[in-house]
């Protein structure tokens, strides 16, 4: 292990015993918040101090083996195996614990909310936006998380032009947030009676979903207009003023709700999708001058941009990103992601330990 993880681990184990003193000082038990932020760092801090730990055993222990071995040979090859087994559990803890001391992405445990929109396509497209639509929302029973409608606007052939829903539950965003992009499907409509593939696509936009002091939105720079639903939504659709658009005078972004049959809460869903896309524009804004470059989440939606494509032939499924081919498409269409967002996951973890992060 190298001298600067081993000072940063050190660290870590030094912060670690300060926390549990503070776990049994009166002034923290008496204390409600101060003693839950202090059970969430010692939360935080335990795998990691517990690793590095073990790490510190194999190590003592392969050392110790491989010192017993040179002076007793008639056990020396069992002591060399024990050694060797003893290093190679050391290099995958020292492994596990690079990734362990990877800044955490701060949105990872927020909710998300979920943006898809036909593109390049036709009425095919809009088809395809509902098949991802449903998909995702499969996924996300899949790991016990609620899926929340927001906002839909069908188009004439079954399909839809938009889809918004919002996924609730601890660790939406970290399961959620690889899925922005252009998503490309090949396959036969429905309504192609030669039988041709045809190729369209759909954006997705995942956005984490934020509170006001997140980002702080003055009421004076949103225009709010009420209108008639005009989709599914029960007697009140088409009767009465319940959909509710917002317009970020400043920066132009509109957004709409008219899933509730109730103004108010269409207001109140509005208002939370103004402000996640208020804070992914401004997230972008930051890592733009960082990096000195910018990629938007969902391009244009041209069929030449993708990050994954859907053959239903061939009933495969490429993530452009990382390389990886699965043919397992009816099972991913059923919300199975499983092994699409571990490999991204690791790929964006490798990534980071390469640049510094």
């Amino acid at each position: 292990m190298d001298a600067q993880l081993t000072a940063r681990l050190r660290e870590i184990e030094a912060a670690f015993a300060e926390v549990e003193k503070s776990l049994v000082d009166p002034a923290v038990l008496s204390d409600r918040a101060r003693y839950t932020e202090v059970t969430r760092r010692h939360a935080e801090l335990s795998p990691v101090v517990e690793m590095f730990r073990a790490h510190q055993r194999a190590r003592i222990d392969q050392r110790e083996a491989g010192e017993l071995a040179a002076g007793d040979l008639s056990l020396s090859a069992e002591l060399r195996q024990l050694a060797a087994e003893k290093g190679a559990e050391a290099e995958r803890l020292e492994e596990a614990l690079a990734v362990a001391l990877i800044p955490k992405d701060p949105n990872d445990d927020k909710d998300v909310i979920v943006e898809i929109r036909a593109a390049a396509g036709g009425e095919e497209a809009a088809i395809w936006a509902g098949d991802l639509a449903r998909m995702y929302q499969r996924y996300a029973e899949r790991l016990g998380l609620r899926v929340e409608p927001m906002d839909s606007n069908e188009s004439g052939g079954g399909g839809f032009k938009e889809v918004v829903f919002a996924v609730k539950g601890k660790g939406s965003y970290s399961k959620m947030k690889y899925e922005g992009g252009v998503h490309r499907v090949q396959r036969v409509p429905k309504t192609e009676a030669s039988g041709r593939i045809h190729t369209s696509t759909a954006t997705v936009a995942v956005l984490p979903e934020v509170g006001e002091v997140d980002i702080e939105i003055n009421p004076a720079d949103v225009k709010v207009d009420v209108y008639r639903s005009s989709g599914p939504g029960g007697q009140s659709v088409n009767t009465t003023d319940s959909a509710v658009r917002l317009t970020h005078l400043p920066t132009g972004v509109v957004v709409t709700c008219q899933d509730e049959r109730s103004q108010l809460q269409n207001r109140e869903k509005a208002w939370r999708r103004l402000r996640a896309v208020l804070y992914q524009h401004r997230r972008k804004a930051q890592q733009a001058s960082v990096a000195g470059t910018r990629r938007d989440q969902v391009g244009t939606g041209e069929r030449s941009e993708k990050i994954r494509t859907y053959n239903y032939k061939e009933s495969r499924v490429t993530d452009h990103r990382i390389g990886l081919t699965i043919k397992r498409l009816p099972e991913m269409l059923e919300g199975d992601l499983t092994e699409f967002v571990a490999a991204l996951t690791a790929d964006d973890q490798a990534r980071r330990l390469t640049e510094g992060a």
